[in-house]
């Protein structure tokens, strides 16, 4: 993806947020077109409705994807990032979280998920790991599903995410943090 433009800029959110989202990787009709992350299409507007729903703005948070560039099909469609694709990009994920430091990481899908596994290892399979809190690398992890409409429609209805987004919030709201990280 060296011909891409990869999404990550101040458009992020705040250096220092206490929540950091990540996605799976800019879509082509959102982030690649607008360069900020999760804008410009419905799995945009679907989380900035359900970040809401928990009293969080997209100026509290930071967001960021587990592939910074738009991994595309031969036809130009969006595709999944590929093994190699998300191991190139794993040193800027790390940074990235070294950088932000942030109480709570919200996993937004599979990929992102599995994404943290280059980082710090963890046995997390999201079918079985969302919408619960996870101690990850001396941090909150809480894995949700992606809030694409596709999604929405198949695997984890409105209501199902919205109580995902509770844990989020009870997570942040938890007093649970290492001792000595900044709070």
């Amino acid at each position: 993806m060296c011909e891409r433009t990869a999404v990550l800029s101040e458009a992020n959110g705040r250096v220092s947020a206490r929540v950091l989202f990540i996605g799976e990787a800019p879509g082509r009709k959102g982030a690649d077109r607008t360069r900020i992350p999760f804008s410009g299409d419905q799995s945009g507007k679907n989380l900035d409705r359900f970040i809401a729903s928990i009293g969080l703005t997209r100026s509290q948070i930071f967001i960021t994807s587990a592939a910074l560039c738009n991994p595309r099909n031969a036809s130009g469609a969006n595709r999944k990032p590929s093994r190699s694709e998300l191991e190139n990009c794993s040193g800027f994920l790390r940074r990235t979280i070294e950088l932000v430091d942030p109480r709570v990481v919200v996993t937004l899908g599979s990929v992102a998920l599995e994404s943290l596994k280059r980082i710090s290892n963890h046995e997390l399979i999201l079918k079985d790991a969302v919408g619960k809190i996870y101690d990850w690398d001396g941090r909150l992890l809480v894995p949700i599903y992606h809030p694409s409409p596709q999604v929405l429609a198949s695997h984890r209805r409105e209501l199902a995410q919205l109580q995902d987004y509770k844990v989020v919030e009870r997570a942040v709201g938890s007093g649970q943090w290492a001792v000595g990280r900044r709070q």
